[in-house]
């Protein structure tokens, strides 16, 4: 088996930035041109395509869609400006037309089409191109491009692929606040977008076998070959005690979406845990010392201490020196990091927000 991770296929089109867990490789940027559906596709989550194509550059659109992954981060255009940034939630699915009536339907005859579902959030000033010409003229794409080079949208275009130059300069142009905006969505996310996404690209990778590819996902979920390997290392809750392995939970320690594909089924990757303390730990308010010991995020509320009945000081068994090197990632990267690892360096902490400027309204879809 593999021990690597394999490169998103069309990575080359990112521009560096970290969104949700993911790092800088698994970003990609898109540009949708909506058009009589802009408001029913923002509210109802979703991208959709026809099937039929009618000419090249709804083939190119039609290909985009089946291209997008979990975590990719979309650019709204409707009515001559970028209105809002979405996150894309899942990978394509046929589906019949999703717009029921007629004033709002794609082209004549679009019965089946490309799903994709995406999250959006409104900027707070839409953002018209023509007042930037001159900085975004030199990075459009020679072919395909979502826009003319006088600003206006390319109607034989929905979906188009945004190339690193021009997804870096509209990030320069727009400003922190797409990076928030997609944070925000992120959030909303139940914190399972980065493992949505690895699990994504392990469904597309051409260096495995598919029962390969079936023991990394089912590792995402604590079954198959990882929790056999888990169940060799460790045998009760760290915490609790408990020895039922009906009730407890294999966890990773060093998170799934972050780990290689031999970290992925490695025994010593994780911990059997009661499930309340399984959360605890996979969003970063718990942790262990090498030595055993329980470690508590002073972000955690104490009530949820009191609640659950643990007391402090808790001191358990060593770890093994395997165990050791994970642990030392995920006091790292993941403990006190609000929602396993999502916080940012830049943002405020909670003391800070009243004396803040009020901004204005930011509207996110079905959060």
């Amino acid at each position: 088996m593999s021990t690597g991770n394999v490169p998103n296929p069309v990575a080359e089109q990112s521009a560096p930035t970290v969104v949700a867990g993911h790092s800088s490789r698994d970003i990609r940027y898109w540009w949708v041109n909506h058009r009589q559906v802009h408001r029913q596709e923002l509210e109802g989550e979703l991208l959709w395509s026809p099937q039929n194509r009618q000419n090249r550059a709804d083939d190119e659109s039609s290909n985009n869609m089946m291209k997008v992954m979990p975590g990719d981060v979309v650019f709204s255009f409707a009515d001559a400006a970028i209105r809002a940034v979405g996150l894309v939630l899942g990978r394509a699915r046929e589906t019949p037309n999703p717009f029921e009536f007629a004033a709002a339907r794609k082209p004549a005859g679009a019965g089946q089409g490309w799903q994709v579902a995406v999250r959006f959030a409104e900027l707070a000033h839409p953002f018209d191109p023509r007042s930037h010409l001159a900085e975004l003229v030199p990075v459009l794409p020679a072919k395909r491009s979502p826009i003319r080079a006088g600003g206006d949208a390319n109607r034989r275009v929905y979906l188009a692929s945004v190339p690193r130059k021009m997804a870096a300069t509209l990030r320069r142009l727009l400003g922190p606040e797409v990076d928030d905006l997609v944070e925000k969505i992120a959030q909303g996310a139940n914190g399972q977008l980065p493992d949505d996404a690895e699990e994504a690209a392990i469904h597309l990778r051409t260096d495995i076998v598919p029962a390969e590819k079936v023991n990394l996902v089912k590792a995402r979920h604590g079954q198959g070959v990882y929790r056999h390997n888990l169940e060799l290392v460790e045998a009760a809750c760290r915490i609790t005690g408990l020895l039922d392995r009906r009730h407890l939970r294999a966890t990773h320690i060093k998170p799934w979406c972050n780990s290689n594909d031999a970290e992925k089924l490695d025994g010593c990757n994780g911990l059997l845990l009661s499930p309340h303390l399984a959360h605890l730990f996979g969003r970063g308010y718990i942790s262990f010392a090498d030595s055993g010991d329980l470690l508590v995020s002073r972000h955690l509320n104490p009530a949820v201490l009191e609640k659950w009945g643990l007391r402090l000081p808790l001191h358990g068994d060593a770890f093994r020196p395997e165990q050791c090197r994970y642990l030392d990632y995920h006091r790292r990267n993941v403990f006190e990091h609000h929602a396993g690892g999502r916080r940012k360096p830049h943002d405020t902490d909670v003391d800070a927000v009243q004396e803040m400027e009020p901004r204005a309204p930011v509207t996110v879809y079905a959060e």
